[in-house]
């Protein structure tokens, strides 16, 4: 495979963009460096094509923001309409009540909706009016929810952020009321919030959400649903939809626009108020090429069997994976779990843990076949019979290789670049 041409741009964006990219899941370490492209020109539907002119189905999709696709019609159409009538301008438009008015319709805790451009504006504004609301200073916190400080800060890539911000948030365990019930005895009377992934790849257990809830409002404690990547994908409503457990709060980004950045805090309207005091101001929350890419996005997943078609895509992709893995007898070493419309493949040693070897020697072979995969398998409407049919084809000639270097325990042998490194390193 041809990939000069990112090569040179590699070398050209490392002199003047850190990292040579502006979002570390991008970055050139999180593929196997010498055999992946690192820059991408275009796109349509499913497909990607690199800087080299090689084609690609693609099962990122732009960190699973296209949910209808690359280049969907019906979104650029509605783009280019509002580009002809201005994007910025210097009182509200129209079509922020409008987008406003469909979301509460769609969502159930939304009462009253306030816009931003990243799933990071988003949550952290949450944050910021649940402290304001409440009064208290503490977050409790389970799962990814962006860069700023307040989260962030309680990670390892927490370089930058002053110890007494961190100190203000906490992480507890998924499906694990106990752990959280601890956290609230520890911090009594000070939790202001419970932001949440309401699921990732592992499902909540039977009434695990309520029991969430429930402690939220015994502590007089706001919940918020970080429904980034769960909003309108696993459901159109979102996880609080599908699993009828309603928070206070709740943001989503990524999929609302089909990959123009939008994101959105929705909740219930006292609390919602509290954004009429507090600070949450953005140059570019009205501008409205997104507004309209928001608003033509969301008529497709009302009008269209949005959501059933990536499940019975992704279906077939998760039962042919474990399946293969069964027969290959390396079930104890690949696995993917999650629901089929955001899967996971999991790669593990002869320890049992994540093995960055194991998914670095998967991602070169699916790559040089054609596939563009990170970790997940991000489905989209435009995924289509014979794009699963080949990922089926090359996914199965990939796990073959697998297979070799797991009984020969020697991943280095088959390897042809650098494997992927860590974001989030161990501390």
């Amino acid at each position: 495979m041809n990939l000069r041409q990112s090569h040179q741009l590699l070398e050209d964006a490392l002199k003047v963009i850190p990292g040579a990219t502006q979002t570390f899941s991008k970055g050139f370490n999180q593929f196997v460096q010498g055999v992946s492209p690192v820059f991408l020109e275009r796109g349509r539907g499913s497909h990607v094509w690199d800087v080299d002119g090689n084609e690609y189905i693609d099962y990122i999709m732009a960190l699973s923001s296209n949910i209808l696709g690359y280049s969907y019609e019906a979104v650029n159409e509605a783009v280019r309409n509002q580009l002809e009538k201005g994007v910025s301008f210097s009182l509200p438009h129209p079509l922020e009540v409008e987008l406003a008015e469909k979301l509460v319709q769609i969502i159930p805790c939304a009462e009253m909706v306030k816009f931003g451009k990243s799933g990071s504006d988003a949550t952290s504004g949450a944050v910021r009016v649940s402290r304001a609301y409440t009064g208290k200073d503490v977050i409790l916190y389970c799962g990814y929810h962006g860069w700023h400080d307040w989260h962030i800060g309680a990670t390892s890539r927490n370089l930058g952020v002053p110890e007494q911000v961190s100190a203000l948030t906490h992480n507890f365990k998924y499906n694990d009321t106990e752990d959280l019930c601890d956290l609230f005895k520890k911090y009594k009377g000070e939790v202001a919030a419970v932001i949440m992934e309401p699921m990732n790849f592992y499902e909540p257990r039977d009434g695990y959400l309520q029991e969430v809830k429930d402690l939220c409002q015994q502590n007089e404690t706001l919940l918020i649903f970080d429904e980034t990547i769960t909003g309108f994908r696993f459901s159109r409503g979102g996880a609080q939809e599908l699993f009828d457990v309603i928070p206070d709060l709740a943001t989503f980004g990524k999929v609302v626009a089909n990959g123009f950045p939008l994101s959105i805090i929705v909740g219930r309207k006292d609390i919602m108020e509290r954004f009429n005091d507090v600070f949450y101001s953005l140059t570019f929350g009205g501008e409205t090429a997104s507004l309209a890419a928001g608003i033509s996005t969301l008529k497709e997943l009302q009008e269209k069997d949005v959501v059933g078609h990536l499940y019975r895509q992704g279906e077939k992709i998760k039962d042919f994976i474990n399946k293969t893995a069964e027969d290959l007898d390396i079930q104890e070493n690949i696995e993917c779990v999650g629901r089929p419309c955001f899967s996971l493949i999991r790669f593990m040693g002869s320890d049992g843990k994540d093995s960055l070897e194991l998914r670095s020697l998967f991602q070169q072979e699916v790559i040089r076949q054609g596939i563009l995969f990170a970790v997940t398998n991000n489905l989209s409407f435009s995924h289509s019979d014979s794009d699963v049919e080949k990922t089926i084809e090359v996914y199965g000639n990939a796990f073959k290789v697998l297979r070799n270097a797991i009984k020969e325990s020697n991943t280095e042998k088959y390897m042809l670049g650098k494997p992927i490194e860590p974001i989030f390193k161990i501390r």
